[in-house]
């Protein structure tokens, strides 16, 4: 029989449990129900191992108390089905026999504490469902948490302490609490698919599906079938499919190439997004869907939109929140730690990869990296393919451009330090635009006055506001030191 839930909260502060007494005594079952009763705890009884079983199958159980001769019964027995089936609930032994045996014996078996039959301290009776109650939340609580870490130790890294980087990694945090449509915008091989997936993994649909979709890849004749879904005999040999929004549902949906979309779905693809539902083929019933769009684009929107080629209502729709990925080329200071962490990636465990000279990291500091990230990875496999064995070094990176910046004053070794990144960074912004701080300061991402404190430290000068450029040497950008 079940005991109402009296109350949400213990008189002594105590929130209270879901308990099951055990006892094959009707008249101690009730003693102890009148003992429970006041702490506000709803309580279930027992007579035997069938209604134990049938009490197990309530998740919300929280403890037993257990008695250890029930009957022709043993309570051991009792105890270890409960500790097989329901191994994180906690079990408090009765017993009418205490002894130091008996209760090593209840112990090892999973009992977290026991109790003498008759009841003579109903204090003691509650201060142990007290306790068995906390342990049983803690460890529930700690279960929590290191499925919250396992999810954050397998959820998409951004790696990059580059000004642009930071920004993006800000702007995704500051959108976990959120569900609002993000377009995600940067050059093929920027890692768009890797933002949409961080922004899933640090939002609180974390737990339910992310479903990319690459809309450039499906012809026009399918994508509403894979994306709204299709009942069965809708057209030839049709099934029956859920769909890509049903399939992320209380999820993230990523849209991946959104430009490529033809506009007769643009429209649909307008409709599911503002109702929140969507209409599958040979069905007259809309669905609803619960959802996070992520979108993301190499193309220029809103290029598109004044072309006529992409729907301006759909654009405003999209363009809620908008993330900019920079290119490789504009975050040169990343290329090290993207390096050695595709160097860690793809190294053979049996011939491990010994890091980059000085000479590589300047060679793919100054390559202009046309293909982003997704071509840095990819001449980082192919270098350890090809050579598994020994350091990689500059024969290992036939780049077709050897740097961006040809010469400055005095070609230096780069060691490997991030002062001696920082030091490349800024001379090349400075080349770059002539020596003018105002524009290397935004192409760094930074104020003007970050610029001349960062160029004072590393001895280096930039043409101020006014002065006139610095007349290069032909065939030689400008760069003022």
């Amino acid at each position: 029989m079940a005991e109402p839930l009296l109350r949400s909260v213990g008189p002594d502060g105590v929130r209270p449990g879901l308990v099951l007494l055990v006892d094959d005594e009707p008249l101690f079952l009730r003693a102890l129900v009148r003992i429970l009763r006041p702490e506000g705890h709803r309580l279930l009884t027992a007579h035997d191992t069938g209604e134990v079983e049938a009490a197990l199958g309530d998740p919300a159980l929280d403890v037993v108390l257990l008695d250890l001769a029930l009957g022709v019964e043993s309570g051991l027995d009792v105890l270890q089905m409960i500790k097989r089936d329901r191994p994180d609930v906690e079990v408090v032994m009765l017993t009418g026999n205490a002894s130091v045996e008996s209760a090593v014996t209840c112990m090892r078996h999973g009992a977290i504490d026991y109790l003498e039959k008759p009841v003579q301290d109903s204090v003691r009776v509650r201060n142990t469902v007290h306790r068995a109650l906390e342990r049983r939340r803690l460890l529930h609580r700690n279960q929590e948490l290191e499925e919250a870490l396992a999810r954050r130790d397998e959820a998409p890294h951004l790696i990059g302490r580059s000004a642009p980087m930071r920004a993006v990694v800000r702007k995704i945090q500051s959108l976990r609490h959120t569900s609002s449509t993000v377009l995600v915008q940067g050059e093929s091989g920027t890692g768009k698919e890797l933002v949409a997936a961080a922004l899933h993994a640090a939002s609180e649909r974390c737990d339910a599906p992310f479903v990319p979709v690459d809309c450039g890849a499906l012809p026009e004749s399918i994508i509403e079938s894979e994306l709204f879904g299709h009942e069965k005999g809708a057209f030839t040999g049709a099934v029956g499919a859920p769909g890509l929004f049903r399939m992320a549902n209380r999820g993230t949906l990523f849209l991946d190439e959104i430009g490529e979309v033809a506009p007769a779905v643009q429209a649909r693809l307008l409709r599911a997004i503002q109702e929140r539902e969507v209409r599958p083929i040979g069905s007259g019933q809309p669905v609803p869907v619960d959802l996070r769009i992520v979108a993301a684009t190499h193309r220029n929107l809103q290029e598109q939109v004044d072309s006529g080629a992409f729907r301006q209502d759909l654009f405003y729709r999209l363009d809620v929140v908008r993330i900019d990925l920079p290119p490789l080329r504009d975050r040169t200071e990343d290329i090290p730690l993207l390096a050695q962490h595709f160097i860690e990636k793809h190294q053979s465990p049996h011939h491990p990869a010994r890091g980059l000279s000085p000479e590589v990291v300047r060679r793919l500091v100054g390559h202009a990296w046309p293909g982003n990230v997704r071509e840095l990875e990819n001449a980082i496999e192919s270098a350890i393919a090809l050579n598994p064995s020994e350091p990689l070094g500059v024969a290992d990176f036939p780049l077709q451009r050897e740097t961006r910046v040809s010469r400055v004053d005095k070609p230096v070794d780069v060691p490997l330090s991030l002062d001696a990144y920082e030091r490349c960074a800024l001379e090349r912004a400075l080349a770059e635009h002539r020596g003018d701080a105002a524009s290397a300061a935004r192409s760094l991402g930074i104020g003007r006055s970050t610029l001349y404190r960062k160029l004072a430290k590393h001895g280096l000068a930039a043409r101020r506001a006014g002065a006139a450029p610095a007349a290069a040497p032909a065939g030689e950008p400008a760069l003022i030191r």
